[in-house]
Parts: C-alpha cells; structure tokens; sequence
C-alpha cells in the first residue's frame, strides 16, 4: 500500500472511534451523585475512544490523514467528524472541565491536545484554522497548566506509560517552539535539564516493563535530543551501550488484553523514538535497522481486531510512519554500539 492508503486505513480505524462513546474509562474524580455523567457530557468533544487522551489522539491522525491526503476516499468523513466535534461550543466546555480538574490527563493528554493544536496551525485550509481557533481556550489552560505544574514537579516520573514526564515535555517543547511560547520553551528547557542532564548509564537493560508503551529510555533520549545543542556528549554517558533487548520488538501475548496490548505501541514509540535518534548520530545503522524492525513487525498488529488496541494504535502508527519518513532535527552524535 501506499503512504497515502496506510493512512487512510488508519483514519478509518480512528472515525471507528471518536465517536463511539462506550466502553470509556472516565479519568474522573466523582465528589457527590449530582457529579455523574456519561462520557459525552463531561467531554462534548473528545467523548470517544475509550479515553480523553486516545480522543484526542484519534483527532491528530484525522486531521494528520487529512491534511496529507486531502482528495483521499475518506476526507469527506474525515472532514465532518472534525467539524462535529471541534465545534466552539464543544471546545469550550473542555476547557472549562480542564480548568477545574488541574491534574486531569497530566501530561500525556496535555501534550496529545498540543500536539493537535499543531498539527492544525501548520495547515494551510479554512476548515483547520476555524478548528484550531475553537481550541484556543483549551490550549491556553493546558500552556497555563504546564507552567503552574512543572515547578512544583521536583523529581521526574520515569514509567512508561501514561505519566511519564519525558514524554509530556517532549510534545510540548515541539509545540511552544513552533508556537514561539518562550516562556513555556524556556521553562521545559530548565527542568529537562534539571531531571535528565545528569543521566549516566541507564539501564536500559531492565527495559520492557510488562505494561509499557513508551520506552522510558529513549523517550528520555528523544527529548534531550530536541534540548542539548551538544547532544553526543550526553548520549554517550547516558546508554554508552546498547542492550539487545532494546533493539528487538517487544512480545504481546494477548491483544484483547488492554495492558498486554500496550507492548504493541511500546514498538511503535520506539520505532519512532529510533528514527530520531538515526538522525541525530552520524553512524545511524543500528538505530535505522531497529527502527525499520519496530515499525514493521507492529503495522500488522494495528487491526488487531480488538478494541484494546484499536482505539489508540493507529495514531502511534501514523506518528511513527511521519518520524520515518519526514524526519526531525537534532545534533549529530557519534557512533552508538549494541551490546
């Protein structure tokens, strides 16, 4: 298939989802009866998906799928399903559910929701500048969240899944660079430094943990990669050999089992993860070659036919097809060996 035909195979798994609003794990603290709603009262636009966060995802890869192939046999569906729920309307009352849940989502939804701001300010098209004002107010509250948070945030959380904090700063540098949100910028570019500067020798070999789907190795290394200007030196005493287990695709035992089934974007995350990484070391053959096995071992597993993984792996996999063929920047770093 084609670049453009993967795509909108897994737009069509996304539309399958963002507004399916049951089964859904609702991330919300219940204080009396009064405070019981369905999903799509709480959260009028990203109510689908199983969760907020994969909701929001599933809106980057539509309007990722969209904004690549915008004559594809599923832009009209893809258009309405935006245009339904990124209404104003919609929007603002995520924004003002944001604004009173402070830790809701932190940070791997807020960096998702940055992440889709993005994606619709690159885009040159009526319909995604009128989408990316709706979100305005959300994107201020989750900037705003960002800098109450990460002072008050003294030690990194190095899991890999949800709460990770290398991953939730990553997506957001990227969005307050292009955003030219300085303060924002300025402040992940301190505590990055604060809670990874001094990273020497991980041990990487204890990596994967049985529910992970971000590594936290390398998503550590993928945002030092964005904040160093001398990022050789630091790679090279933080993993200055890599274990074989980091090179080859995780083991998924059962895909109808939702913690099981995060191994499967555990690949995806690293896939992209190496294919940064291959352009940020001049000798990039052994990150190139792992990437390309990650990658191709977990494309067959994204229509698992399980919603365990369908809400959600399809935006990984779209992710780490654009981290393979558009590239990012970084500064080269010398030579790497497996161990």
């Amino acid at each position: 298939m084609s670049n453009a035909e993967i795509l909108d195979h897994f737009a069509k798994l996304a539309l399958a989802c963002v507004e399916r609003e049951f089964p859904y794990q609702p991330a919300h603290v219940i204080r009396d009866a009064a405070d019981v709603h369905r999903p799509r009262g709480l959260h009028p636009a990203f109510y689908g998906c199983y969760d907020w966060h994969s909701a929001v995802h599933g809106h980057w890869l539509l309007a990722h799928a969209l904004k690549r192939n915008p004559g594809g046999l599923l832009a009209v569906p893809i258009r309405a399903a935006l245009e339904k729920n990124l209404q104003d309307e919609n929007l603002r009352a995520e924004a003002k559910y944001l604004a009173q849940h402070a830790g809701f989502e932190r940070p791997y939804g807020w960096a998702w929701l940055l992440k889709l701001a993005g994606e619709l300010e690159e885009w040159d098209d009526i319909d995604a500048r009128r989408w990316r004002a709706h979100m305005q107010p959300l994107v201020e509250i989750i900037e705003a969240r960002y800098l109450d948070w990460l002072p008050k945030q003294t030690y990194p959380i190095r899991s890999g899944v949800h709460t990770n904090t290398a991953f939730g700063l990553g997506f957001a540098l990227d969005y307050a660079i292009s955003a030219k949100k300085l303060k924002l910028k300025n402040l992940i570019v301190e505590r990055s430094m604060g809670y990874y500067g001094e990273d020497r020798n991980y041990p990487a070999a204890w990596e994967p943990g049985g529910n992970d789907f971000l590594s936290p190795c390398l998503v550590e290394a993928d945002l030092m990669r964005r904040v160093l200007p001398d990022f050789r030196r630091w790679f090279e005493a933080f993993l200055p050999e890599i274990p074989t287990s980091l090179l080859l695709p995780a083991a998924v035992s059962d895909r109808s089992d939702g913690q099981l089934a995060h191994l499967d974007g555990l690949n995806l995350s690293r896939a992209w993860c190496f294919y940064n990484l291959a352009r940020a070391v001049p000798d990039n053959g052994v990150f190139l070659e792992a990437a390309a096995k990650h990658l191709t071992v977990s494309l067959e597993q994204v229509s698992s036919g399980s919603y365990a993984g369908e809400h959600w792996l399809a935006t990984f996999a779209a992710y780490a097809l654009a981290c393979a063929f558009d590239g990012a920047t970084s500064t080269p770093t010398s030579r790497r060996r497996a161990a």
